[in-house]
Formats: C-alpha cells, structure tokens, sequence
C-alpha cells in the first residue's frame, strides 16, 4: 500500500488546512489508502491510477516511484504476482529517497515471500544497507522486519526469523495485529503446532481493527492448516471466499474456493 510515512504527511497537512499545497498525485495516493483501509480496493486501485498519471504530469520521479510501489503492493495483495513484478521493474531506484527505498525492498519481498521464495528474500534482507534501514519511520522498518522474519522462517533460519521478530516487535505494537500475524505465518511455515492458536489471535484482532482484507487472509490460512477439521475448513474457506467476493478480489476468492 502506499507508505505510511506519506499517509501521516497527508494527515498532518489536512489537520493544518494546507492541503491544497499538496500534489495532486499526494492526495489522490491519501484518498486510496482510505479506500483500502475500507476494504475498497477497485476504488483504491483507480485512484492510485490517477496518481500515477498525476505524478507523471508533474514529473516527479519519487511520487512516481511511490505510486508504483503502493501499486505493486495492492497486485501482490491480490495475487497478481506477474504484474506486481512488472509495476517494481519500471521503478527507478535512483530516484527514490532512503525511506522509500526501504518501502520498494519491502514490496519486493513481499512478492517474493508470496512465491514462497524464502531463500532470494532472506539474501535480500540480510545483504540490505542497515542504514538505509534506519532512516524510515518506525512502520515501514516493522513491516520490512516483519517480511524478513517470514523469510528466515521460511529458510529454516530459525534464529535470523526470531531476532527479525523481535525487531518488528520493537517498531510496532507487539499487542497488534500485524505482530500477531507475523508470529502465526513464522508457526505456520515452520510446522508448529501453535499456528491455529497464534492464527485465532490474529483474527481477533484483525476483526476488531475492522481489516476485512487481513481477516479474509487469516480464514484462509487457518483452513489450510492439516490440524483443522474437514467441516470446519470448508466453513473457514466459504467466509474467506465471500468476503474476497465482496472487496472485489477474484484471485483470493479463487484460492479460498480450491
């Protein structure tokens, strides 16, 4: 999605009334993540669309490449996995500043953990200048950690996944969502018992936060889990599949119906 460094940008310049200064392609990129954050990833995706028009009109290379990040991210998201790909090979990283560059690293594991190539993503994350890492605000180095601890564990890196862990942890709060989905995927690739349990946390937690795209996800990968009875992963899978129905997400709905 798009970096939430920019979204806070966005905010503070609504809040101080000087939003009309802002770039046409700031804003139209502010008003997608409010769709995404409701679930409304047709709308959101237009308005990205928009945005990246709007950048290119006002030849700015870095709200361009933000764009196509946050683009590449939604695909990813929606299991366009080849046409993620191709939005991040039109970046030009020469351009991006240190925090955005950080957002495009994490995007790009993103995609890679989604083809479960562990292994291409624990090089990326263990060969990544730490100081380029350092200059993003706190969530976008979570999220960059949290995507690492998923390809540690999926590389059978048992320590490098913890420690990653333990970094998203301190970036973000470990009494959220996004720790305790990072917690139940390292269980659930790693074969231990407790992914359910970590997975129904998740859940919990996803429902209350009202983030039907993460709720969905998590139906899914509890229905896939060998421990979950037959009856209750056809239940698990009929809601994972609806709810991606409803937000407009036919891939995901696909994989939740197979």
């Amino acid at each position: 999605m798009v970096t939430r460094r920019l979204k806070q940008i966005l905010v503070a310049m609504l809040a101080a009334g000087t939003v009309a200064s802002a770039s046409e392609s700031g804003i139209l990129s502010y008003r997608a993540q409010r769709s995404f954050d409701n679930g409304k990833f047709a709308k959101g995706y237009g308005q990205l669309e928009r945005a990246l028009l709007a950048s290119r009109k006002e030849s700015d290379l870095l709200s361009e490449g933000r764009v196509l990040i946050a683009m590449a991210q939604i695909r990813t998201m929606s299991l366009d996995l080849e046409f993620a790909d191709s939005l991040l090979s039109v970046v030009r990283e020469n351009a991006l500043d240190q925090s955005t560059q950080v957002q495009y690293a994490k995007v790009k594991l993103a995609l890679l953990n989604a083809r479960e190539n562990y292994k291409d993503a624990a090089k990326t994350c263990s060969g990544f200048d730490e100081k380029t890492l350092k200059k993003a605000d706190e969530n976008t180095q979570a999220a960059f950690y949290g995507e690492c601890a998923i390809a540690y564990a999926g590389s059978r890196d048992t320590d490098r996944a913890q420690e990653s862990l333990k970094m998203a942890g301190k970036r973000s709060d470990k009494k959220g969502g996004f720790y305790a989905f990072t917690a139940a995927r390292m269980a659930d690739i790693s074969g231990s018992g407790e992914a359910d349990s970590l997975y129904r946390v998740a859940e919990e937690k996803a429902i209350k936060a009202n983030k039907p795209y993460n709720t969905a996800t998590i139906l899914y990968y509890r229905s896939q889990l060998k421990a979950t009875p037959a009856k209750e992963a056809a239940d698990l899978k009929l809601r994972c599949k609806n709810a991606f129905e409803l937000m407009g997400l036919p891939n995901n709905s696909k994989r939740c119906g197979e």
